[in-house]
C-alpha cells in the first residue's frame, strides 16, 4: 500500500527537549521529522506532536515546534499515544486512516503507538530516519517487531514521493528541493 496524501496524517512522537539528548541519533531523528512536518505542511497533510510529560522532559525541540501548526502538540502521560483519549479524539477527526510516524523511543512510545493504532483499524507506517532510541539496539529490536506486527517501516524520502506521486506538479516543485 502506498502514502496516499489525502489518507494519511503525520504523527511526531514526544521531540523534546531533556529527551533527545540521551538519543543515539537525535540529530537524524529530528532532520527526518523536520522533512516529514515540512512536507505534510506542503500538501496539506495533518499533523499532530505528542510531548511525553513535558513538565519533566521539556517542550518539543524548537525546530520542530516551529513547523507545528497552533495547537498540534498535545501532553500525554501515556506511553502509547492511542491511549491517550484527548490524542485519539484528533486522530479520529482528521477521517484519515495511515497515520505516518516519527518520534523517539523508537521501542517504546513510537512502537506501543503503532501496534496500537494498528489495532484500532489505522494503517501506521513508522519512518525509521526519523526515530531514534538511547541505543541503537533498541531501535533494531523496534523494528523486528513492529515488521512481525505488519507495520511498514519507510524512510522520509519514500514518504514525500509517495504523496508527490508524480513529477511536473505543484506537490513535486513543493517537495523536491526537501530531496537534495
Amino acid at each position: 500500500m502506498l502514502i496516499d496524501k489525502s489518507a494519511a496524517q503525520v504523527l511526531i512522537i514526544d521531540m523534546q527537549e531533556r529527551l533527545l539528548p540521551a538519543m543515539a541519533d537525535a540529530a537524524g531523528a529530528v532532520a527526518g521529522c523536520s522533512k516529514l512536518l515540512r512536507g505534510a505542511a506542503q500538501v496539506d497533510v495533518p499533523m499532530l506532536l505528542s510531548e511525553q510529560y513535558p513538565r519533566g522532559l521539556g517542550a518539543t525541540v524548537p525546530e520542530l515546534a516551529a513547523l507545528a501548526p497552533e495547537g498540534a502538540i498535545m501532553d500525554k502521560v501515556h506511553f502509547s499515544c492511542a491511549s491517550d483519549a484527548a490524542i485519539m479524539d484528533r486522530i479520529d477527526a482528521n477521517w484519515r486512516n495511515q497515520v505516518v510516524i516519527g518520534g523517539v523511543e523508537a521501542h517504546v512510545c513510537v512502537l506501543q503507538t503503532a501496534i496500537s493504532l494498528k489495532e484500532r483499524g489505522f494503517t501506521p507506517f513508522v519512518v525509521m530516519d526519523a526515530v531514534s532510541s538511547r541505543l541503537p539496539s533498541s531501535v533494531e529490536l523496534a523494528a523486528g517487531r513492529l515488521r512481525a506486527e505488519g507495520i511498514a517501516l519507510v524512510n522520509a524520502e519514500m514518504v514525500l514521493f509517495e504523496w508527490m506521486a508524480q513529477a511536473g506538479t505543484p506537490e513535486f516543485k513543493a517537495l523536491s528541493p526537501m530531496l537534495r
